[in-house]
């Protein structure tokens, strides 16, 4: 008999905790390991816990200069708490277990399982057999096992979810690391994608996001190069299923077809995150984005004249290694051509184990910082502006759980409109609920959220809705200490900010 199952027996249930680092896949893997503990018979630990739970889980991400400094320093103030528990345990997986492996037990003699991005369905039974063994488990899978929607999960909104439709990525970008952790771009078939979102609508849940490291490549490893419209188009024949997202694209692979899917789909979402990177040519040469400024405007232009009022988001690196003042003005040329909803910006930085970690000409800090400081100021600019031409439009919301900082001080409520803008608006006489929809008039524009101020025009009681507090009664009703769920990581609305937090990989 395990362990788990002797704890069972005698009423003990060990805890667990998942902090999790990085992309939006980091965040999807994590509801994975969320339900793979679960149904092992593991409970989430109560909010705060800060390592207090038995079980403490980091997924991480190894696309920042400093993600092991960051990672070491975590398991560093670990230590002391796992002395003082007998039993407690501590595991690293994701980008950056794979790429060190070994390394982080020699640095780290505490931790208990080191696993990596392809094989996070062995999460529960190298726990108990580093338990009973007594000793690390470092166990790292060259070759995706199981893809990761075939595993248990424990998803963080009961009416939005991700839905990954691939994984790994097959290009080469000079900066970024996670196609050799990852590895190469497989597919799901569409059926299977299908079957799950028509499971998840079942559930209650109304929004997907489909998730891939190049989601719109997906079909090259199925042969079949309008795949991904196709998917767009089939997505849209889901009773019952009002939004539909998807993240990130590549230029390179937004074809024509992608484009008229989005526009002729009505619950595919007037929303496009697209990485830029830079806006020189010579630098998109030495990154091996295999796409131009020219080609990337263009992809711009026919988003706008198909969906006019589309919000276009990107990503955005300063200071490339040989990127010179002229490189950079081409950068914001493209800022002011475009004209993006918000972008994702970042100083560049080194990322061991890439070919641009090694390029003569790193800029200096001092110039990168410089620059960045002219960029986030221009956006600044444009996300205001084009935040302005929405006061006065009357806009259909998903109301949101946990994304307006200051609603209970407001008396607001905050949701997502089509285009994926926060909106913070004033709480109905009527009760609503997370995955409800409320129409409202937008009366004020700030860069990075809008106010619908007034008395909402009408109130929608969802499916959604329901989901939500169907779950929230049921998570209320457990035992005390034992709490569902994830921590705080995010749910399926990647609106991008201004501040460079995520991975920039794309």
């Amino acid at each position: 008999m395990s362990s788990i199952d002797r704890s069972r027996e005698v009423g003990v249930t060990r805890s667990y905790e998942i902090r999790t680092y990085g992309c939006q896949m980091n965040v999807h893997d994590s509801e994975r390991l969320a339900g793979l503990l679960e149904d092992a018979g593991y409970v989430r630990a109560p909010e705060g816990s800060d390592g207090d739970a038995d079980v403490v889980v980091f997924n991480t991400c190894a696309v920042r200069e400093n993600a092991d400094n960051r990672l070491y320093g975590n398991l560093g103030r670990l230590a002391p708490q796992k002395t003082k528990r007998p039993g407690m345990q501590i595991a690293v997986g994701g980008c950056l277990a794979q790429k060190d492996r070994d390394t982080i037990v020699k640095k780290a003699p505490w931790v208990d399982v080191v696993f990596g991005t392809h094989n996070i369905g062995k999460l529960p039974v190298l726990l108990e057999r580093a338990r009973v063994q007594e000793e690390a488990q470092v166990e790292i899978a060259e070759s995706l096992e199981a893809f990761p929607s075939t595993l248990p999960t424990r998803r963080e909104s009961a009416y939005a979810a991700w839905v990954s439709i691939s994984v790994g990525c097959n290009n080469t970008c000079t900066f970024c690391i996670v196609p050799a952790l990852r590895g190469k771009e497989k597919d799901r078939r569409p059926g299977e994608i299908l079957a799950e979102v028509d499971a998840l609508v079942g559930e209650g849940v109304s929004e997907i996001t489909l998730l891939g490291q190049n989601v719109n490549a997906y079909g090259s490893d199925i042969g079949d190069r309008e795949a991904f419209s196709k998917l767009l188009r089939a997505c849209g024949n889901v009773e019952g299923l009002e939004r539909v997202r998807f993240t990130s694209p590549h230029p390179r692979d937004f074809t024509d077809d992608v484009i008229a899917a989005m526009a002729e789909t009505p619950n595919v979402m007037p929303q496009l995150h697209m990485p830029l990177q830079s806006g020189s040519d010579p630098v998109l040469k030495a990154m091996r984005r295999s796409y131009r400024q020219e080609r990337y405007l263009g992809i711009i232009e026919k988003v706008r004249a198909a969906i006019p009022h589309a919000a276009i988001t990107t990503d955005i690196i300063v200071g490339f290694p040989g990127e010179t003042e002229e490189d950079f003005e081409q950068t914001l040329h493209v800022v002011r051509e475009a004209r993006f909803a918000q972008a994702f910006t970042f100083q560049y930085s080194k990322r061991p184990g890439t070919p641009a970690a090694e390029m003569e000409d790193q800029v200096p800090k001092e110039v990168v910082q410089a620059r960045y400081e002219r960029l986030v100021a221009l956006q600044e600019e444009i996300s205001w502006a084009e935040n302005k031409k929405q006061v006065g439009r009357t806009l259909e919301l998903m109301v949101a759980e946990g994304e307006g900082r200051k609603d209970g001080a407001t008396h607001r409520l905050s949701g997502r409109a089509p285009d994926n803008r926060l909106v913070h608006f004033t709480k109905p006489d009527q009760e609503v609920r997370p995955g409800d929809v409320v129409t409202v008039e937008i009366t004020y524009a700030a860069p990075h959220h809008l106010l619908a101020e007034g008395t909402a025009l009408s109130v929608r009681r969802t499916r959604a809705g329901d989901a939500w507090e169907k779950r929230t009664a049921a998570e209320a009703a457990k035992p005390a200490g034992v709490m569902l769920g994830l921590p705080k990581i995010g749910v399926p609305a990647p609106a991008p900010v201004p501040s460079g937090s995520g991975c920039g990989c794309d």
